[in-house]
Formats: structure tokens, C-alpha cells, sequence
């Protein structure tokens, strides 16, 4: 037997719909006004309708239908087999056979993560695909993988950011079984897996959340049109519906952690911050499952309260992305000024990000045209806590036409800025393919199936690029399959020496990373980092261990300060150390080097 619950506190009727029957719904009896006395006044958890329906198990399809009209998929819907706007289908939640009870789940500190995309990760572009080249994450000795959201969306194929269903798992992908299969096989390598959920916005193309309830509140704006009613009367159960969303994905499917998009548009002016609500519920859940569990926000406001912990009066989000490291990385690198890399570039600008994790803290972001951020207390959160990334999905798709780092470094650089990134105090992020150097572009595709909405993404982001400088007709069009195809890794590429050759640096730093306690210690604090602007030469000191770094295009000597025991990793066979006055010593970088010393 199958209990069918939903919220819909306008509807008058509610029916539950399974085949060609039609059943009715029965009105559940709220809870009583908690310290009024007046009957008629509001009720909490008002709204809910439930039916039995002993013939209904697993594998049942069903619908509901308020107060007459055309069938709906269920909000809270286990599994969309027939797309988002078919029917739902019932799924037993312990159906599937786990062989993961011995997992506890793994430690930040000192842990790389590998964020990916079913769709473009492999050729078939499903689970059972990606479970195929698991074997090869495990050797380049990635901790976490992180999924892009898996949340069912509108057509087969997409970034997954318009997801609708957003309890169901996407069928292309393989559904709820094969996310279960690929998550207990992730576990059975050793490695956890943590998935990006979105809760700032739905998607355009079947999202009949609206017609449920208040889900939505007109009080606060986003770009994506009303808010999220995080904070408006009837947000109490919508909250709930995020809250529950989150922890099933986190008993039902085993996963590790949720990384959550774009918190800062999550709009909320309660007293308790949906934010700090969903980090105590994902706490107790941890403790009663007896495994580690994370929440990771995105967020570009700079704002250290959204990790700080709750016995600091922070929300107690274990983690965020911190896109001031990649930006002043990237900037520096590369030599891109445009947009929000304007402020960066400088190896200061980078030393200030690596001891500080923030480059906006408090002053002048000329992006912005404000000041920005707040500094972080870096005796009380840990670099750990900071993910870092030389790449990511956004960095590189939001770019006119989806090209990758490799195609601005030359190999020489390319090693230098992986060299930086995993030897740094954050929790380092690598975006797939990024350990060889793809060089297949990852492009904004989509797949609307309403053709007047796929040509107004197609028309808008074309219009978006062409402020910018760029002739409109070489920005590929998301709606275009080839755009989706040229997007997908090309696997065979790892064949060749130069790509072979940055996949093993790779594995040597990861492996170094794992190895040397300096280098996974997270506290900020205790990084030192020193720097010529002019000579362009890096030097940073992570307890016994420097990382040495020359990114001029001629070879330069650079003096440390202590003796060298070793040369741990050296990107350039030529580099060389030796002693100098006074126990101090001198490493020999040739041009776009790095070594690593202790």
C-alpha cells in the first residue's frame, strides 16, 4: 500500500490519478493554532491532502489533478520516466541493494573533489557510463566527485540548472537506479560524492509548483523572475519542501554533501536564514546516519557568516566555492582584464587570496563599482573550508563559446597553475577532463523542447556576448545538438604524450597533496607567501614545504629562506637548488616553472 500525500492549500478538490481512475483526495486535519484560542485563525500545516491506495506500489504511475483540472506530476516526485510534464511514478526508497554499510564518508582536509557532468562525461552519457571510468578517477586519486545537478529538467540534455522535478532523477541519466548504482559504486573505489542541487529557482518548461501553492513570492525578485518564497505567508511548508528535498537526496541515494547553487540569491529575511535551518537539519541527519556530511554553498558575496559556525552566530555551512582564488589565478595566467577579472592579474592580488581566501574583503570592486565582501577570520575557519578551482563548469561554459584554459596556457603554464592549485590550503576542485588537458570545449547547451523558448536563450545569450565585443553568429547555439556534442570529453586524447604527460603531473601533485601533512593542513593563517611583481617570481611557504614558482619567460633564480632537504615535484627537469650564505638556499626555475621543496 502506497500513501499519496500533497500541499495545496487553495485547492478545493484534490484527486489522485492512477490509469483511468479518478480518486478522490481527503483534506488532512491540521495541527491546532499553537497560543490561540480562536478556532478560526491560522493553522499550521494546513493544506495537506491524502489518499491510501492499497493497489498502488512501486513502479505505480500517477497524477493529481486540483479541483478538476489537467493532470500534474507530483511536486515531490520520486521519478519523471515520461519527462516533467508525465506522469510520476512511485519508488521504493529501500529498494535498492547498497553494498556501502561500512562507508563513513571522508574528511575535508587535505581532499580533492572532481566535478563533472553525466551528460558530457563519457560518450554514452549516463551513470552506468561514468560508473565505467571510475577506475580512472580513483587513480588520479580524487576524493569527492561532484555531480552537476541530476534533478529531472525539460529534454534529454542540459547543464541541469532548469531542473523542475526536483526530487526525481533525470532518465537519460539512467533514473533513480542508476544514480544509486553510480553513487555504491563511487563508495566501493573509495571515493564520495557530493551533488549540486538548486534551490534559488526553477526552470521555465514544467515547473507547476505554482499551481500547487505559494512556492513563489512576488515580495522579492531574482533573475529568474519571482523569488523563491523563502519568507512570505505559506513559506513554513515551502521551506519544509527544500529542507526534505535536501535529506533525501542525502538517506535515499547516500550521497555526501550537496553543493548548493547560488545562495546568494536566495532570498529570506527570517530570523533563522534558510541557510542556517537546512545546516542544523543536515547535521542531525549526519549524526543519526553516522556518516560526514557537507553542505557547500556558492555564493559571490564574500560573506565568511555563511560558513562561519553557528556557536560563532554563523549559519554552519561546512563549505564554499571561492571564485576570488580562481579569478585571481586565472587572471594572472592568462592576462584577461574584461568583466570581473578587471581587479586581478597580480601575484599579489593571488598571495592576498591564498592568506586571506578572499581578494574582495571589505574594499573597492571596480565590477561592482562598490566595496565588497568581509574578512575572513582565519584563526577560526580553515582553508578547507574554501573550494578552489583552476576550472569549473561556469568559468568555462559562460565563456562565448566554451573554451577551456588549454586553449590559452601553453603546457608549460598549464602545470604551473595545477601546481598552485593543489598545493594550496583550500579544498582544491578539478573540472573533468582538466587532468590531461582536454581539448574539447564544454559549451552551454540546451535542450527546451518549446522552440519559441529555445530561441529565446538562443537569441539572448547571443545578444549578451555581442555587448561584449563578439560577432553574435560565432557563439554556438545552445539549442543546436552539435553544440552538446562537441561538449562531450574525448577519452581517446589521454593516448597522446602531451596529454598523458599533464595527466601524470596531475596524479604526482594529488598524490603529493595526500602524502606531504603540510601541504593539507587548512590553516589560513599560517601560510606565508612572498612575491616580486616586476621578476614575476612566487614563493609559498606551507610549513616545511615551498612552492616556487617563475612565470617569466626567462629562466630566474630565486632565494628561500632555509636550507632545501629535497625537490618534492618539479614541473622542468632543469630546476635546480643549492646552498647559499647563512643556511639560507636558491632554487634555478627555468621559464613557466614551479617546484616543489621541502
Amino acid at each position: 500500500m502506497t500513501r499519496f500525500e500533497v500541499w495545496a492549500p487553495h485547492a478545493k478538490q484534490v484527486d489522485l490519478l492512477i490509469d483511468d481512475d479518478r480518486l478522490a483526495m481527503t483534506r488532512r486535519s491540521p495541527l491546532p493554532p499553537r497560543g490561540q484560542d480562536d478556532p478560526d485563525g491560522p493553522t499550521e500545516h494546513d493544506g495537506w491532502w491524502e489518499l491510501d491506495a492499497p493497489s498502488a506500489g512501486p513502479g505505480t504511475d500517477y497524477a493529481f489533478s486540483l479541483d478538476g483540472g489537467p493532470a500534474r506530476p507530483d511536486p515531490r516526485s520520486p521519478h519523471q520516466p515520461h519527462g516533467v510534464h508525465g506522469p510520476s511514478r512511485v519508488v521504493d526508497p529501500q529498494g535498492f541493494a547498497w553494498t556501502d554499510t561500512a562507508w563513513t564518508g571522508r574528511t575535508a582536509p587535505g581532499s580533492v573533489i572532481y566535478e563533472l557532468h553525466i551528460g558530457t562525461f563519457t560518450p554514452e552519457g549516463t551513470f552506468d557510463g561514468a560508473i565505467a571510468r571510475l577506475d580512472h578517477l580513483a587513480q588520479l586519486g580524487v576524493d569527492y566527485i561532484e555531480l552537476m545537478p541530476v534533478a529531472a529538467f525539460p529534454g534529454d540534455h542540459g547543464w541541469g540548472y532548469d531542473g523542475v522535478a526536483l526530487w526525481a532523477v533525470h532518465e537519460p541519466y539512467g533514473g533513480p537506479a542508476g544514480l544509486a548504482r553510480f553513487v555504491d559504486a563511487c563508495h566501493a573505489r573509495g571515493i564520495g560524492v557530493l551533488l549540486d542541487v538548486v534551490y534559488n529557482h526553477l526552470g521555465p518548461s514544467g515547473n507547476y509548483l505554482a499551481e500547487f501553492g505559494p512556492y513563489f513570492t512576488e515580495k522579492h525578485h531574482t533573475p529568474w523572475g519571482a523569488a523563491v518564497n523563502l519568507d512570505d505567508a505559506g513559506s513554513d511548508e515551502v521551506r519544509a519542501f527544500i529542507i526534505g528535498n535536501a535529506l533525501h537526496w542525502l538517506r535515499d541515494y547516500h550521497l555526501d554533501g550537496l553543493r548548493l547553487d547560488a545562495v546568494h540569491a536566495l532570498a529570506d529575511t527570517r530570523a533563522v536564514h534558510i541557510l542556517e535551518a537546512l545546516a542544523i537539519e543536515v547535521d542531525i541527519l549526519a549524526a543519526q546516519l553516522g556518516r560526514r556530511l557537507f553542505l557547500i554553498a556558492e555564493t559571490d558575496l564574500n560573506d565568511p557568516r555563511i560558513i562561519t559556525p553557528r556557536s560563532h552566530n554563523g549559519y554552519g555551512v561546512h563549505a564554499q566555492w571561492d571564485d576570488d582564488f580562481h579569478h585571481a589565478l586565472h587572471a594572472l595566467l592568462t592576462g584577461e582584464r574584461h568583466g570581473y577579472y578587471a581587479d586581478f592579474g597580480s601575484l599579489g592580488g593571488l598571495a592576498k587570496t591564498l592568506t586571506g581566501a578572499y581578494f574582495h574583503d571589505g574594499g573597492w570592486s571596480s565590477f561592482r563599482g562598490r566595496s565588497h565582501g568581509r574578512p575572513v577570520d582565519t584563526t577560526l575557519l580553515g582553508g578547507d573550508r574554501f573550494v578552489a578551482f583552476l576550472q569549473d563548469h561556469d568559468q568555462i561554459g559562460n565563456r562565448a563559446t566554451g573554451d577551456r584554459i588549454t586553449a590559452a596556457l601553453s603546457p608549460a603554464l598549464l602545470r604551473v597553475g595545477a601546481a598552485l592549485l593543489l598545493t594550496a590550503p583550500f579544498t582544491p576542485m578539478l573540472f573533468m577532463g582538466e587532468e590531461w588537458g582536454a581539448a574539447t570545449p564544454w559549451q552551454y547547451f540546451t535542450d527546451h523542447q518549446e522552440p519559441e523558448l529555445g530561441a529565446a536563450v538562443r537569441d539572448g545569450r547571443r545578444r549578451e556576448f555581442s555587448r561584449h565585443g563578439w560577432d553574435a553568429e560565432s557563439v554556438p547555439d545552445p539549442q543546436d545538438p552539435d553544440t552538446f556534442a562537441r561538449s562531450k570529453l574525448d577519452w581517446a586524447e589521454i593516448a597522446d604524450e602531451g596529454h598523458r604527460a599533464l595527466l601524470d603531473w596531475y596524479r604526482r601533485l594529488i598524490s603529493l597533496r595526500h602524502s606531504e601533512p603540510d601541504l593539507h593542513d587548512p590553516q589560513l593563517a599560517q601560510v606565508r607567501v612572498a612575491f616580486d611583481e616586476r621578476a614575476r617570481w612566487l614563493v609559498v611557504t606551507r610549513g616545511a614545504v615551498r612552492i616556487a614558482v617563475n612565470l617569466a619567460s626567462s629562466a630566474q633564480t630565486v632565494d628561500l629562506d632555509g636550507p632545501i632537504e629535497s625537490v618534492l615535484l618539479a614541473s622542468d627537469e632543469a630546476v635546480r637548488v643549492e646552498a647559499a650564505h647563512d643556511g639560507a638556499s636558491r632554487v634555478h626555475l627555468p621559464a613557466e616553472s614551479v617546484a616543489v621543496v621541502r
